[in-house]
């Protein structure tokens, strides 16, 4: 390529533009380049032309020279720019937004500095301490430690290594740019059932070489990493790249460490709780093809891996794979379009199905891997429903005297319980017993909730809060301020008045804001350091802790209660997967959901233990009312810091719907939240055939409609999974 090379910029740009390349220079598409635009440089990647396509007829002295050519920062492969192409067709997203999550780790875009660990080489320190003796155990094998990993591996603090380097003992080394240890997948395995083994070896046959979508579906507890550990190891020993997602950063701990259990090392991490240096080294190990294992969340899906031979999707029902901001993508079934561009297998695998992988497995678009039974023999807990209308807690609880009961006994076998409540905070609401006023969000149409753990009222949307007053703001009465509804700080309050000798902990992302602090208190429940759990979903997402017997969900038709499409199902698999907690090793579990709806068909599936019936009915009715994933829905907002200019701009969008016969186009209609951040949100939603080219109605529908003024805004959603 000379001449004229396409440019495509990390902005919110639908196309490349073209740049002159230096006289003498040549780039391949996926090199980075540093260009101008407007007064602004920026680090962009050379794209290519549409087959056919030709150069624009501009004269070369209306286009501007590429600035600089980062020839020591490795290319995008050519799979990343296809993938980066189908995914802006697909979302309707500016190709470079999907450009800017790609170059997400921006230390990666500049020379690496010089990173220093340390040596196990010198004399023993003349003072010796029990922390001391443990680091130099840990480090008598001689390979170079970063600093923080030595001191994580000998339980000391950072202080205790630098007074090892100061007194001679660790020597300071230069680190190399990539210091991950390589994977062995001949490492001892662990032994599988016979229903495990039969599985990977379905599994392992479907996950060769070429493209193929497996869904491993098992029950909780039933050893669905072990299977499909498995295939990763097949494609480690071919010499390829894999990549795991996961939903929940928690949860990487504990999956890395059976990592590191099975392969002898720990894989690479990606996610928001990495450090930005970490992520530049993190995507280069990527790019250069040094990285066997990657673990990480949705975005990890965007790394430049040029051999990529397996993607895995772990507990691929959750939603927290669906992103709504900037690209709005849902990342497991992205996954399958990244391992169908790349030729090679993907592993979706649940306890709860999604409905859209269950019905592609039915139609036998994916392979269906069941796993019937718990790893060695454990039982599944058994459930009952507490109808809260014929056992209700006392006046000013939340908790009925039967789940307290079954939690005393719990405690009384040195049991741990847990209690799954997911909501925030104290209080959902907080009013004034004297003139009814309510402490409503001054930037959304939400109430503020109430957190008396950190004596504030907070907004869950925005992010503004205000000190807890003394009297009410709008009378003036003093001690008339009261909490309405539970939040688990609540439910934690309660717990500690009825087991005040129990040791508790909650788990809440607003509690523990650090991955560290959440990770170490994993560790305490899972070492049984803590007799009752309290926690919002964070606690529902594939945690073993083997000392867990009883679950108590204490609002279990918290979730049923709203105009969404998929409240059933998602409620189905959050209880499935928190109650599918206990019991997971030798203790035998048990799940109590506090209902005032025992007879609803979610709770009578859950209770009876018939999940097949449940996704039957569920699956049907999708069917009859045309909805995902035998119809297609698209999302249109419309947001103004004004709310007629708001109504007004998306009445103008929904005007300008081209007819069509099996199309139909529902709104403009106020949100659910109608003001979020100060901003007014009107909502239109398209609901067509599965068979439509949605895209293509959108994008001639887009073209037509006026152009947004001031300060509106407009974004669309494929498959939107809020409707918010």
């Amino acid at each position: 390529m000379s001449g004229t090379v396409p440019v495509l910029v990390p902005l919110a740009l639908p196309s490349p533009y073209d740049y002159l390349l230096p006289k003498g220079d040549h780039v391949e598409p996926g090199t980075f380049v540093v260009v101008p635009l407007g007064p602004v440089q920026y680090i962009a990647a050379v794209w290519r032309r549409a087959q056919g396509e030709e150069p624009p007829k501009i004269s070369r002295k209306k286009l501007r020279e590429i600035l600089e050519i980062l020839h020591d920062v490795p290319k995008l492969p050519p799979v990343s720019l296809d993938f980066a192409d189908w995914v802006a067709g697909y979302t309707l997203a500016p190709l470079g937004m999907v450009l800017r999550m790609m170059m997400s780790a921006t230390a990666a875009f500049q020379p690496p500095a010089p990173r220093y660990g340390v040596r196990l080489e010198g004399p023993p320190p003349e003072r010796m301490t029990p922390a001391r003796a443990r680091v130099l155990e840990a480090a008598r094998n001689g390979l170079i430690w970063v600093k923080s990993n030595l001191a994580e591996a000998a339980g000391v603090s950072p202080g205790v290594i630098d007074g090892l380097v100061d007194a001679g003992t660790l020597v300071a080394e230069p680190l190399p740019d990539w210091h991950a240890l390589p994977l062995d997948p001949s490492r001892e395995r662990a032994t599988l059932s016979t229903e495990q083994a039969q599985a990977a070896k379905e599994l392992l046959e479907h996950t060769g070489d070429g493209f193929a979508v497996s869904l491993l579906d098992g029950v909780t507890g039933s050893g669905k990493t072990e299977v499909y550990f498995e295939s990763i190891a097949q494609c480690l020993e071919r010499g390829r790249q894999a990549l795991v997602l996961m939903p929940e950063i928690a949860l990487t701990s504990q999956f890395i460490a059976r990592c590191e259990e099975r392969f002898g090392a720990k894989p690479a991490e990606w996610h928001s709780g990495v450090t930005p240096s970490v992520r530049g080294r993190v995507w280069r190990a990527v790019a250069e093809n040094k990285a066997q294992l990657v673990v990480g969340a949705r975005s990890a899906l965007f790394l430049p891996f040029p051999d990529l031979g397996l993607i895995v999707v772990d507990e691929e029902h959750d939603q927290a794979y669906k992103q709504e901001d900037r690209v709005a993508y849902q990342a497991r079934d992205m996954a399958v379009v990244r391992a169908h561009l790349g030729h090679c297998p993907v592993v979706l695998s649940s306890a709860t199905p999604s409905i859209e992988s269950l019905v592609n497995a039915e139609q036998g678009r994916y392979r269906h891997i069941r796993l019937g039974t718990r790893y060695k023999a454990a039982g599944l807990p058994a459930l009952d429903a507490i109808d809260m209308r014929k056992a209700p807690p006392e006046r000013g609880s939340w908790l009925s005297p039967v789940l307290i009961e079954a939690m005393g006994e719990t405690l009384e076998r040195g049991e741990q319980a847990l209690l799954f409540l997911n909501r925030r905070g104290y209080a959902p609401v907080t009013l004034c017993r004297k003139c009814g006023f309510r402490f409503e969000c001054p930037n959304c149409s939400a109430w503020l909730v109430e957190h008396r753990f950190r004596h504030r009222l907070e907004c869950h949307h925005c992010g503004k809060f205000v000190p807890i007053p003394h009297e009410c703001p709008s009378c003036g009465a003093e001690e008339s301020l009261v909490a309405c509804g539970p939040g688990i700080e609540r439910i934690a309050e309660e717990v500690a008045e009825l087991f005040p000798e129990s040791r508790r902990a909650l788990l809440s992302s607003d509690l523990t804001p650090s991955i560290s602090d959440l990770r170490e208190t994993l560790r305490e429940i899972e070492d049984r350091e803590v007799d009752i759990v309290i926690g919002t979903q964070l606690v529902a997402k594939g945690h073993h802790f083997p000392g867990l017997a009883l679950v108590g969900v204490v609002d279990a038709d918290l979730g049923l209660a709203q105009g969404d499409p998929r409240a059933a199902e998602r409620t189905f698999q959050l209880l499935s997967q928190v109650t599918g907690r206990a019991g997971r090793a030798a203790i035998a579990g048990r799940g109590l959901l506090q209902t005032y709806m025992p007879e609803h068909p979610v709770i009578s599936a859950l209770i009876a233990g018939d999940r097949d019936a449940f996704y039957a009915q569920e699956i049907e009715a999708r069917r009859e009312a045309g909805m995902p994933p035998f119809g297609r829905l698209a999302a249109i907002l419309v947001t103004a810091g004004n709310r007629a200019v708001a109504e007004g701009y998306a009445r103008e969008v929904a005007r300008a719907a081209p007819p069509a016969d099996k199309i139909q186009v529902l709104g403009p209609a106020e949100a659910p939240l109608s003001v979020i951040r100060g901003r007014y949100r009107y909502r239109l939603l398209v609901k067509a055939p599965r068979e439509t080219d949605l895209q293509a109605y959108l994008r001639l529908w887009l073209a037509q409609v006026p152009k947004a003024r001031g300060d509106i805004r407009l974004t669309v959603d494929i498959d939107p999974y809020s409707f918010l």
